[in-house]
């Protein structure tokens, strides 16, 4: 793959010369983004019809074979709407937050590795770009429902932002135990120092923690406190319509599978194989896999739990999986030292 990628490149340099470096990168931003969307759009059939099936209905079944095509009348249906926008609105605020959204859901991407070759920008701060990136999403819900002149969608965004901003914190913690046993930022390295043990063995309990922070963080049942129907109505997407309110739940799916992908990445073993033997298959399907059980716990805890209170949801984040991380990560580092295993 890395001669492939190295032919291609050494090919657009003497055509094109300077100008291939461009556009070069528009290619590989393309190539990244159109199978992710792709994801994103049949995320939503996968959960439906899982979903469906978990409650013994059905599920979407009438537009395609086993209503494959539905995510497209779904799109159509949007795209095809009239955008509505309340009386005393910011306008142009208004129509920013949901970009606001989905562009910090999709930029994250930049430096996920695939595999040791295929990632758009491989830098040595990885996961520190990736925390960056994905903390301003709070950005565009609060935005959402400060634009929208009504007091629902204020509350709901209110109430998302402290939701998003807690679990933002014990999230944080879960991964700095990964970066101590790594002694690397970079997802690629991350994934290099499981090659003997995948660090879910260790950190077992912070993962549980990193999962359910995820949860919470990407407000996904039952910690959907962000649009409780006998609250909120829909929270900060109450007064939104059309393709402006699409973008929001594409933002959503697309953070789900960064979640579950980091995931993977940090506590599965990436591309790695679970047994060596099994090696010659390549180092993406490993991943895609990984990715795909995380996400299929994501549709299965929606199906599953009941909402919670929001002050339960407030009480677990910062007294139960804060004083925990903060616990790992000292039990992490005093076995690193008496193991003469600390990083540099």
């Amino acid at each position: 793959m890395a001669e492939f990628l190295a032919s291609i490149q050494g090919s657009g340099q003497e055509l094109l010369g300077v100008a291939w470096i461009p556009l070069w990168t528009v290619i590989k931003i393309a190539v990244l983004l159109a199978p992710l969307m792709f994801c994103v759009t049949y995320l939503t059939w996968a959960e439906r019809r899982i979903i469906g099936a978990m409650q013994v209905r059905p599920g979407p079944n009438r537009v395609g074979i086993f209503g494959l095509l539905q995510p497209l009348a779904d799109a159509v249906k949007l795209f095809v709407k009239e955008t509505l926008i309340p009386t005393g609105a910011d306008v142009p605020v208004f129509l920013l937050a949901p970009l606001i959204t989905l562009g910090a859901a999709l930029v994250a991407w930049a430096v996920v590795p695939f595999s040791a070759e295929l990632i758009l920008a491989d830098v040595n701060i990885g996961i520190l770009y990736v925390l960056a990136i994905s903390s301003l999403g709070v950005y565009g819900v609060l935005v959402s429902g400060w634009a929208s002149n009504s007091r629902y969608a204020f509350l709901g965004s209110m109430r998302s932002a402290a939701q998003m901003v807690s679990y933002e914190v014990a999230l944080g913690f879960t991964i700095i135990p990964v970066i101590m046993l790594a002694g690397s930022l970079s997802l690629k390295d991350i994934v290099a120092a499981q090659s003997d043990m995948w660090n879910i063995i260790p950190l077992l309990p912070l993962f549980v923690i990193y999962f359910i922070s995820g949860v919470a963080e990407t407000n996904r049942a039952p910690f959907d406190m962000v649009e409780a129907e006998a609250e909120l109505v829909a929270g900060f997407a109450t007064d939104y319509s059309a393709m402006a309110y699409g973008m929001f739940f594409l933002g959503e799916y697309a953070n789900m599978i960064l979640v579950s992908t980091l995931g993977a990445l940090m506590f599965l073993g990436g591309w790695l194989p679970p047994l060596a033997f099994l090696g010659f298959i390549p180092g993406i399907v490993w991943l895609i896999i990984k990715i795909g059980v995380l996400l299929f716990f994501f549709l299965w805890i929606r199906a599953t739990f009941p909402r919670y209170r929001y002050d339960q949801l407030m009480r677990l984040g910062w007294k139960v999986f804060l004083p925990l991380s903060l616990f790992w990560i000292g039990v992490t580092g005093v076995v690193l030292h008496l193991t003469g295993r600390v990083p540099g």
